[in-house]
């Protein structure tokens, strides 16, 4: 299980990136809102869907949950 976190702020193409604790791009504690512990990141962008929709695995530590 690892910890995810999701950036409060959007990427420049509108997608709020979802993090692993352990990621090199982990937001910064205020820029960052903590989903929980999950097994993959499918359930952590999951669950960041539903405060932000447009919600994307980070092409580093998520990259199977990643989509261009």
């Amino acid at each position: 299980m690892k910890k995810y976190y999701v950036n409060k702020k959007a990427q420049a193409n509108g997608d709020h990136e979802v993090h692993t604790s352990d990621c090199r791009y982990l937001p910064d504690v205020s820029n960052r809102k903590y989903l929980g512990e999950y097994s993959s990141c499918k359930d952590a962008v999951k669950e960041a869907k539903k405060e932000y929709s447009k919600s994307n695995g980070c092409k580093t530590c998520s990259n199977e949950c990643h989509s261009s």
